[in-house]
């Protein structure tokens, strides 16, 4: 009963700042372009829901990212009010919005990562971090891809504003670092819980560098053995 409770205020909470966002966009077709990520998000969740439930804890981080990303798509990440109010903050004229949320991508993100990794794949050990720290920075280097494709092919101005670089030719790199910089800190506090709670870590960690008993190089070695069969 209480997860259902939890369930109902995040999407309550996700679903009033959608229709808020909604409602006179800044830029309609910035808009139109941040809200295809959200639809392809919502959907993969919902559709996915059923196999493969996620810890309430996962579903806060990522609710509550979405939700900053929807207010992003609003304003347009370089034109968020309180964005300016921060970049006072670090001594810049910069709207600093899109930094924090590709900071706090990384920084939430990356544990809803870890738990399919752990839960799915059976990372344990060094690689139940080093796999989610992977993807959360491969995929920080895809969106800014995407960016850039989606941006070249749709209205120039549309294409400006969804980019946000505020004339900063490093931003696609700076955003990418700041991300892989979230999902680092959030991984080192996620390994701390568990070196002062987990009796097994040490052990664990050092059982993942060792190969099991009937393990076999790959390669051709493999190739050959599926031949045979």
């Amino acid at each position: 009963m209480k997860k259902k409770i939890v369930y109902f205020i995040l999407l309550f909470s996700f679903g009033i700042t959608w229709i808020w966002a909604a409602i006179e966009p800044l830029h309609y077709a910035d808009w139109v372009l941040e809200n295809v990520l959200v639809l392809l998000f919502m959907i993969l969740i919902l559709l996915t829901g059923r196999m493969f439930e996620f810890s309430l804890f996962s579903y806060v981080l990522m609710t509550f990212f979405m939700i900053l990303h929807v207010i992003g798509s609003h304003y347009t990440y370089a034109e968020v009010p309180w964005g300016y109010t921060l970049g006072e903050y670090l001594g810049t004229e910069r709207n600093m919005y899109d930094r924090l949320v590709h900071l706090l991508f990384g920084l939430l993100f990356v544990y809803p990562v870890r738990e399919m990794s752990v839960r799915i794949a059976k990372t344990k050990g060094f690689w139940g971090y080093f796999v989610p720290f992977m993807i959360v920075s491969s995929f920080a280097g895809f969106y800014e891809i995407v960016e850039w494709g989606a941006a070249s092919v749709v209205d120039p101005e549309a294409g400006v504003a969804f980019l946000g670089t505020q004339g900063d030719i490093w931003d696609a790199q700076k955003d990418m670092l700041l991300a892989i910089v979230g999902s680092f800190v959030s991984l080192f506090l996620v390994m701390l819980v568990h070196i002062i709670w987990n009796k097994a870590f040490y052990a664990e960690f050092k059982e993942s560098f060792k190969l099991s008993k009937d393990d076999k190089p790959m390669g051709e070695v493999l190739l050959e053995e599926m031949m045979k069969k």
